[in-house]
């Protein structure tokens, strides 16, 4: 047989071979829902280019036996004449744009999702943003000055630098450098006198009163006041007792320099006199300590050095207990000592008295306030025995009613 005559006769077998793969290939494309179809198997190599050549049934329209032969060596395409664009991801494979090429491991790389993309302005959506330092010397900025700061410090303190020279080089007062320095020194001299260095004073009636108890009715008064300025002033202070229907017992008075030492705190000295009906007047030196102590407990405390060598000392404390905005209560202590006996005055050595009082007052106003209250006494050991010799009670309860006022 001839070979055209045997081309002829395998064409239709050719045709029917091939005709229900393109059938299920158009059936599953219909209306481009297609099943889920396995992908075709990747070939190691691509298929080889079909050959060309000058056939006159080709030319004629008609079907080439030997370019049929050659298709039905490979497997069919069932996209073959399909336009398949608009089925990414339909199990189409995608080119390779290295087909053809032997790439090393090394030299793969993933593929850029943003290939072809604008991504200007997508900033911080992935994209590496343009660094606005790029370029520049960076290693000297630190946000700012360098301050030093107390984690800078031992203990978490702020460090503290002295002052520059220049500081101290100057005037002490700035003002000199404008005006004459002698207007500007008569200017600040007025000026701490009419507001810094202010003279004042006041005075002080502690208590003036009256006493109730088994023995004579009695009286009794003790006052001080001071004038001056903030840090240096006179003080004087005065104290007595008597009965009504008798004689007066003694009268003390002190004249004193008083200087403040710190705040609450003044250091006094002086002279104290003292007065008695009997003629045994004695003049005393006199250092002592008046402040307020924490809570606002008011101290005294002050030394007698008399002419006649006798040293005594006196000791008093006393708190106003606030009840209310006009009633306070007053408790008081006082203690008294000597360093030797002092047959003339009846005192004897060591701790000689005690003395506490209890007084509620009423402020009628800040400056004047009325009080009742009651006050125990006691001498103490050859005091006490003084007291016995003349037939008085060494132990003594009064209660009281007086004033105490301020101006």
């Amino acid at each position: 047989m001839k070979p055209l005559s045997l081309s002829l006769a395998l064409a239709p077998l050719i045709l029917a071979a091939g005709g229900p793969a393109l059938a299920q290939s158009h059936a599953s494309h219909a209306g481009h829902a297609p099943a889920a179809a396995p992908a075709p198997a990747a070939q190691a190599t691509p298929p080889a280019a079909e050959p060309t050549h000058d056939c006159p049934m080709m030319r004629a329209g008609k079907t080439c036996p030997m370019h049929g032969a050659a298709a039905a060596g490979a497997q069919a395409d069932p996209h073959a004449g399909h336009d398949m664009s608009s089925h990414a991801a339909h199990g189409v494979a995608q080119a390779d744009p290295h087909a053809g090429h032997a790439m090393t491991p090394a030299q793969v790389e993933p593929a850029d999702p943003h290939a072809g993309h604008d991504m200007s302005s997508h900033a911080g959506h992935g994209a590496a943003q343009t660094d606005p330092h790029a370029g520049h010397d960076m290693s000297g900025a630190r946000g700012g000055p360098d301050i030093p700061t107390s984690v800078d410090a031992v203990g978490g303190r702020l460090v503290e630098t002295p002052p520059p020279a220049a500081a101290r080089a100057a005037p002490a007062h700035a003002a000199d450098l404008l005006y004459d320095p002698a207007v500007m020194a008569a200017a600040r001299k007025q000026l701490l006198a009419e507001n810094g260095d202010i003279r004042s004073t006041a005075v002080f009636i502690d208590s003036l009163e009256a006493g109730f108890g088994d023995g004579a009715d009695t009286y009794g008064w003790s006052a001080q006041g001071w004038t001056g300025g903030d840090i240096n002033r006179f003080w004087w202070k005065t104290e007595g007792q008597g009965e009504f229907d008798g004689k007066l017992h003694e009268v003390e008075v002190q004249a004193l320099y008083s200087r403040a030492i710190a705040p609450f705190w003044d250091v006094q000295a002086g002279v104290r006199q003292d007065f008695r009906p009997d003629g045994e007047d004695t003049t005393h030196l006199t250092v002592g300590l008046i402040g307020v102590a924490p809570y606002w407990f008011e101290i005294g405390a002050a030394a007698f050095l008399s002419t006649e060598g006798d040293l005594t000392a006196r000791v008093e404390a006393e708190y106003d207990q606030r009840l209310t905005q006009k009633w306070i209560l007053q408790p008081a202590l006082e203690l008294a000592l000597s360093a030797s006996d002092i047959p003339e005055l009846e005192t004897g050595s060591g701790l000689t008295s005690v003395t506490a009082g209890l007084r509620l007052r009423y402020e009628v106003r800040k400056e004047f306030a009325p009080y009742v209250g009651v006050e125990w006494s006691r001498s103490l050991g050859d005091t006490a025995d003084y007291a016995k010799a003349r037939g008085a009670d060494p132990e003594d309860t009064r209660f009281v009613v007086g004033v105490k006022a301020w101006f």
